[in-house]
């Protein structure tokens, strides 16, 4: 018989008075999932060898009569394990059959929903609040999408998601948004099977593919981007901030909002810029150009006191700081339309074109796709394709010019960047 129960400590799920939940671990067929005891205690308080609660814990009573509960609840479930052996019923059920069949009371903890909540309180205790904000968003959406009825696993399947996605497409919304909600209910799911929640053949994704569609061209062309940089704009404009942003992201690898948002004073070493990249942790290690150095010294003057360069984080709790990035960058994006109508730019200007124009600028570089993915702090190289799909249009006209006309001349190479050498500063503006 390949079934196991035993009482054990979840260290997975630290609770905020710091103690653990005290569950039942079920192993059948190679997988595990756990039944729940309705109690907690601090990690020091648990006989983890002899699988009791020590003397020492002060939550009850009697420590012994708790002992006797939990071995109880221990003897009950064997029991059924037994007499479903004896049926000739056990190996044929999954761990969530089996799971359910030991305790009825804990069905609930095993629908879409209550597991998701509980993958998003896991997700802001690690201060993944984007993350968190993505699954919270996916719950709010499938609870419209059907109304009333608590979602179970076993529920979503290729017809529901089929359904979910010609009902939303119905509205108007595209391929790209509803992946992101795929993305997020696919997650959840992968993650359910790993802890044994719920059968690998329950796995709806191996038969329904998500859908995406090339976005548009998000790289500024550099006769573009020299508008931006080359822009005289007063401190006291609302585009001010906005463009030195875009600017101190294009100078720095491209680096996203969030990290711009967190890059400390201390960050700035011997000439160079070291820190850490809060999606992947990677160390970034960046040489301070003259004309980045004057644009991060007029903030680090007229810094708020908190230690960070840019005025973007207003308070220190971390839940709140996301808040402010939130909030920040929705209004960076905002100014940034202003500012693409200063410069005359007709192409839409938002926080990731600084990034995706970095990329395609040191392509037409020929920089080695290898070097720019490390700069970029990417994991995968096919990342880095996606933002190289598409050559600015002079550069395509160039080579249409030369297939047209039959020329054996060479394509006349990109004008290198002259950002790091204009002395047009966030300062002399």
């Amino acid at each position: 018989m390949d079934t196991s129960i035993a009482p054990s400590i979840d260290l997975r799920r630290k609770r905020k008075d710091g103690t653990y939940p005290l569950v039942l671990r079920l192993g059948h067929k190679q997988s595990t999932t756990t039944i729940h005891l309705k109690i907690s205690v601090m990690e020091k308080d648990w006989d983890a060898k002899n699988h009791i609660v020590r003397k020492t814990y002060k939550g009850v009573e009697s420590v012994t009569r708790l002992n006797n509960s939990i071995n109880k609840r221990k003897s009950d479930a064997m029991d059924i394990i037994m007499k479903l052996h004896e049926a000739g019923r056990l190996n044929g059920m999954s761990i969530a059959e089996l799971r359910d069949e030991i305790d009825g009371e804990e069905i609930e903890s095993l629908t879409f929903y209550t597991y998701a909540n509980e993958q998003i309180e896991e997700l802001r205790r690690a201060n993944r609040f984007g993350t968190a904000r993505s699954y919270k968003g996916v719950i709010s959406v499938l609870k419209d999408f059907c109304p009333g009825k608590e979602l179970q696993f076993q529920d979503i399947n290729y017809k529901f998601l089929a359904k979910f996605e010609a009902t939303h497409a119905s509205k108007g919304n595209t391929p790209n948004g509803l992946s992101v909600y795929f993305r997020a209910i696919r997650a959840i799911y992968n993650k359910a099977i790993k802890s044994g929640i719920v059968e690998k053949e329950l796995y709806p994704f191996a038969d329904y593919k998500i859908k995406s569609i090339p976005t548009e061209k998000r790289a500024l062309e550099w006769s573009l981007l020299t508008k931006i940089i080359d822009k005289k704009i007063k401190k006291d404009d609302e585009c001010f901030n906005a463009r030195n942003y875009f600017v101190a992201s294009y100078m720095m690898y491209g680096m996203n909002f969030t990290d711009m948002a967190y890059l400390k004073i201390t960050d700035i070493k011997d000439g160079r810029i070291q820190y850490r990249r809060r999606k992947t942790s990677k160390l970034y290690d960046i040489k301070l150009t003259t004309n980045l150095e004057k644009i991060l010294s007029y903030y680090i003057e007229n810094n708020n006191g908190l230690g960070f360069i840019f005025p973007i984080l207003k308070r220190e709790e971390l839940a709140l700081q996301d808040k402010d990035i939130q909030w920040a960058r929705k209004c960076y994006n905002k100014r940034l339309k202003d500012l693409a109508g200063l410069c005359g730019i007709e192409q839409n200007l938002t926080s990731y074109v600084s990034r995706h124009s970095f990329a395609t600028q040191a392509m037409l570089q020929q920089v080695p796709l290898n070097a720019i993915s490390s700069m970029l702090g990417h994991s995968s190289l096919k990342t880095t394709e996606i933002y190289l799909k598409s050559l600015p249009t002079n550069i395509l006209d160039d080579y249409n010019d030369k297939i047209m006309n039959g020329s054996t001349q060479e394509t006349p190479k990109a004008k290198k960047p002259r950002c790091v050498k204009s002395n047009k500063t966030a300062q002399k503006q």
